[in-house]
């Protein structure tokens, strides 16, 4: 192993706008809850992070504020994202006796300097002795498994919380590449609007985001038709009601977003040189991020674009399991990564 070399405190995060993961070396992943943290209003404290903080959306009191500190994978809340990192770093080195981690941080493609200085000051304020980043498409293609050291293209969509990222993918660096803050939150979004509009009831995003995972589709036929139900605010009386649910519904309600994705890929498609397009056609589209997940998505762009579709093993986990093949053989990826010491 050569200079880059790591020994077991190395950390690698996918920190995403909606959820965080963490894995270590040698333990895989050991942390992976939602990118969400409470805090007392009069004095700073961190009340909750994860799954407790989330399960407080929309019931928290005046005195309690409920953060979701990332938007669009970069930092908007700079000391609530400093906050819940220190924990979450500080339950991960404690639970797996590690002393100043090396830390990989999955990061947008495009993100600025100032951006970049600001990740890495929250890892360094956090206990991290060095950190580096690598751009979320890669990681993601490293995660699933596709031939990105390569001299033949391989092209990623990877659909997160906050944005969906495409990228052609070769020779380790990415040849072309759009990003679109149109992903899973956005879905939740017009998912409420959808049924305040038709429905006339007031829903909040954790409902919106179980009724995807259960009802979601792009496509659909009579054999598909999956109902659940929904429990919110009637609009014209604010009193409880319950409605339901079914899966035209929510393929009308996302079908714009969606279509917006597919938009992404193709004009990525068209950026890339013809050599690596003909790779591409072979290959196929690889999707990852908890946007592959949704019903027959997979389906849609194929017709949209032609092209064999594929969703990733492991979708969710692609970026962080990226990062866990990197700490196997750091030197022949040090190219794709930004490092920092502290």
């Amino acid at each position: 192993m050569g200079i880059f070399s790591f020994g077991n405190n190395y950390i690698g995060i996918d920190l995403g706008t909606s959820n965080i993961l963490v894995a270590v070396k040698n333990k895989k992943i050991v942390f992976n809850e939602p990118s969400v943290v409470a805090i007392n209003k009069e004095s700073g404290n961190v009340i909750a992070i994860g799954k407790e903080a989330k399960e407080m959306v929309g019931k928290n009191p005046d005195e309690i504020e409920v953060i979701q500190p990332l938007k669009n994978g970069v930092i908007a809340d700079y000391l609530a994202t400093e906050k819940m990192i220190k924990i979450i770093l500080k339950k991960v080195n404690r639970k797996h006796m590690i002393k100043n981690p090396k830390v990989i941080v999955g990061i947008p493609t495009g993100i600025t300097e100032v951006e970049e200085r600001a990740l890495q000051k929250v890892f360094f304020n956090a206990g991290a002795k060095e950190v580096y980043l690598i751009e979320e498409p890669t990681a993601a293609a490293i995660g699933a498994n596709l031939q990105v050291s390569e001299p033949t293209g391989s092209i990623i969509v990877d659909i997160g919380g906050g944005t969906t990222e495409v990228a052609v993918i070769s020779l380790n660096g990415i040849v072309a590449t759009t990003s679109i803050k149109v992903a899973g939150d956005t879905l939740d979004d017009v998912i409420v609007n959808y049924l305040k509009r038709e429905l006339n009831i007031i829903i909040g995003k954790n409902t919106a985001e179980r009724i995807k995972k259960e009802v979601g589709t792009v496509l659909i036929t009579d054999e598909e038709e999956q109902s659940t139900t929904a429990c919110g605010r009637d609009v014209a009386t604010g009193l409880p009601k319950t409605v339901k649910i079914t899966s035209k519904h929510i393929q009308e309600a996302i079908m714009e977003s969606v279509l917006e994705i597919v938009e992404s890929i193709k004009i990525t498609l068209e950026k890339t040189p013809p050599e690596i397009s003909a790779d591409l056609g072979e290959k196929g589209i690889y999707l990852s991020g908890g946007g592959a997940l949704i019903k027959n998505l997979d389906k849609l762009i194929t017709y949209k674009t032609e092209m064999p579709v594929f969703i990733a093993e492991n979708a969710l986990e692609c970026v962080v399991n990226g990062t866990m093949r990197i700490f196997d053989d750091i030197d022949s990826w040090k190219s794709v990564l930004i490092s920092t010491k502290k």
